[in-house]
């Protein structure tokens, strides 16, 4: 096999390519705003223009499948992509964001917020099932890459999957990819796509993180 490093990268044919979006913004959860004990918030006015301009984005380029999770932060995301180019969104539970327990939606926003000491140990540790009642770690890996996998089965030669999805899910994959610290992909922006390849040997390939240049500024 020839390789040549100044060439753009490709996926080369049997690869699978998935382009994994991070939802639009949503505002902070209310208080009392769980939803069958997930933070489930809909989309504000900067993540819907968010939404459109990922649509806009992707508008011509093909696309094998469109996956969203069962948190409506992603169904609506995904909606101007699959209304623009007539895809029906697929929901994969594997993809959904990490549980946080006792933190979830409001809490976890609000111990942020402040600083609070237990939640940067928690940032500093780089697991978040160092929180009260939250998803075990190992159960947590293992369901996202497996979801990410269902997406490059989905995918085609010259046809990636666009998974919408969330941060903690994209970072967690980045982590595991690439042999990096947990949380070191956590930076991800809301509207961001990330580029990843699995090779026909089964390797994945990390080809870009976090590109907002569809996104004003």
């Amino acid at each position: 096999m020839k390789i040549n490093f100044q060439a753009q990268f490709t996926a080369p044919p049997g690869a699978a390519e998935v382009l994994l979006v991070r939802h639009g913004s949503c505002d902070a959860p209310a208080p009392d705003g769980l939803i069958g004990g997930r933070s489930d918030p809909p989309l504000n006015d900067s993540g819907r223009a968010q939404a459109h301009a990922l649509a806009a984005r992707l508008a011509g380029a093909p696309m094998a499948a469109l996956l969203v999770t069962p948190l409506r932060r992603t169904t609506e995301t995904a909606a101007p992509i699959a209304a623009r180019d007539g895809v029906e969104p697929r929901l994969v539970d594997e993809l959904g964001e990490v549980y946080l327990g006792e933190w979830e939606g409001y809490e976890i926003n609000r111990r942020g917020a402040i600083g609070d000491p237990e939640f940067l140990e928690v940032m500093a540790g780089g697991r978040w099932d160092a929180i009260p009642g939250a998803e075990p770690g190992d159960e947590f890996a293992a369901r996202v890459r497996a979801g990410i996998e269902i997406a490059a089965d989905a995918a085609r030669d010259g046809e990636p999957t666009v998974a919408v999805t969330h941060s903690a899910v994209i970072a967690e994959f980045l982590s595991q990819i690439t042999g990096s610290d947990p949380f070191a992909f956590l930076t991800c922006s809301n509207g961001s796509i990330s580029r990843v390849v699995r090779m026909t040997d089964g390797r994945w390939v990390l080809v870009s993180f976090n590109d907002t240049s569809h996104l004003r500024s």
